[in-house]
């Protein structure tokens, strides 16, 4: 689309890679949607970008590659008229304003302190570094029994953090406002901070689905921007990034749970004995016996590009595989095959239509993987060496 900004504001635009910025006539600018969809505010512009897919299948994707075994369909209600933003800050607030009916959990915490007076344990080490010989004050290492834990520290900052995203409709704002000021004595987390580890227990089950909830939101709004700057103002998903979550997960867990082996996604090899030619596949799986046999990409694309499938050759001599497997968003199309000359390598190109309710689309994946694993590694290629685990 044509719209009319300043030089300024659109450099600021471009500089963020959220979306592809060019000069048109006078002072008009195209504004092209990339890879990312959400909203951000980026000096004096708001941006809205609306995923293709339904926002309650946006989330599914982003919960089940997070979790599989706990993140369903019907885990969190969204309309189905909401744009991404409402839909998300809208079940923010609803899953955490539950969770909160109890009040705020509390536990223990491991605090590192100075204190006058022994309190827990000394901290020998520190004390010698830092005080040498003084008797006071004392480094020290306590429990304290505190609401300031991991679990209200991430739901705290994920209301917060929605407050300041653009396209949050009136309601919901409100009662985010409401949520926050509920967290006496929590701490926020510092935005480009990683989210804190917590462990599931009996006593913070009523919280867990606010919990994965706010952690899609703290990394939606944790934007890297272009030029190593952070979108403080933006709630943004990758959908590539999506896209290639979602399917390693669920491969992983279709192929493991039924032919054994492992699956590994991003393992860097190389091509070259020089090593100076790294391959980086998105999915590896090795079966029972530990060798290479089977390789799957995945490309967020509607249609097969000519540069897959030389990707897609490289890994196959590499790793010594007569197959490999492109896995394409384009709907459910049928499946194409193309036979390398002079090689025998054959290129399977596969179609994965993400519109499609989660038991279908899961029940997809899982004939995929038969089909991926089913074609095993055959003779005649060049075995894979790698000193990797």
């Amino acid at each position: 689309m044509s719209v009319v900004l300043d030089a300024q504001d659109a450099w600021r635009l471009a500089a963020a890679q959220v979306a592809d910025v060019r000069p048109g006539p006078g002072p008009l600018w195209s504004v092209r949607a990339g890879r990312k969809v959400g909203a951000a505010r980026i000096g004096g512009v708001e941006l809205y970008i609306e995923p293709k897919v339904p926002v309650a299948r946006l989330l599914f994707l982003l919960g089940y590659a997070r979790n599989p075994h706990r993140w369903q369909d019907d885990t969190v209600a969204l309309a189905a008229e909401q744009g991404l933003v409402p839909a998300v800050a809208s079940a923010l607030w609803r899953q955490t304003d539950r969770a909160l009916r109890r009040g705020l959990l509390q536990g223990y915490r491991t605090l590192d302190a100075v204190s006058s007076v022994l309190r827990g344990r000394l901290r020998e080490t520190a004390q010698l570094s830092r005080r040498l010989a003084a008797p006071v004050p004392l480094e020290v290492c306590y429990d304290e029994y505190t609401v300031d834990v991991a679990e209200n520290r991430i739901l705290a900052s994920a209301v917060e953090r929605m407050l300041r995203v653009p396209g949050v409709d009136a309601e919901s704002r409100r009662m985010l406002r409401h949520l926050a000021a509920r967290f006496p004595g929590v701490t926020r987390l510092p935005l480009g901070t990683p989210v804190p580890a917590w462990q599931p227990t009996r006593l913070n089950a009523h919280l867990r689905t606010a919990l994965h909830l706010a952690e899609l939101v703290l990394a939606g709004v944790s934007v890297e921007a272009g030029r190593g700057t952070v979108v403080a103002n933006a709630f943004l998903l990758d959908m590539w990034q999506v896209y290639e979550d979602f399917l390693a997960v669920a491969l992983r867990s279709a192929i493991e749970r039924v032919h054994g082996g492992s699956v590994r996604w991003q393992d860097r090899h190389h091509l070259d004995h020089g090593q100076r030619l790294e391959l980086r596949p998105d999915i590896l799986w090795r079966d029972p016996t530990g060798q290479f046999a089977a390789v799957v990409d995945a490309k967020y694309k509607v249609g097969e590009a000519h540069g897959d499938t030389y990707q897609m050759l490289a890994y196959c001599v590499a790793y010594g595989l007569p197959r490999g497997h492109l896995v394409y968003v384009s709907g459910d199309r049928p499946s194409t095959r193309h036979v390398v000359r002079n090689a025998g390598v054959e290129i399977c190109c596969h179609s994965l239509d993400l519109g499609m309710p989660p038991s279908e689309l899961l029940d997809r994946i899982a004939a995929l993987a038969h089909e991926v694993v089913s074609r095993t590694v055959e003779a005649g290629v060049e075995p894979f060496e790698s000193s990797a685990p």
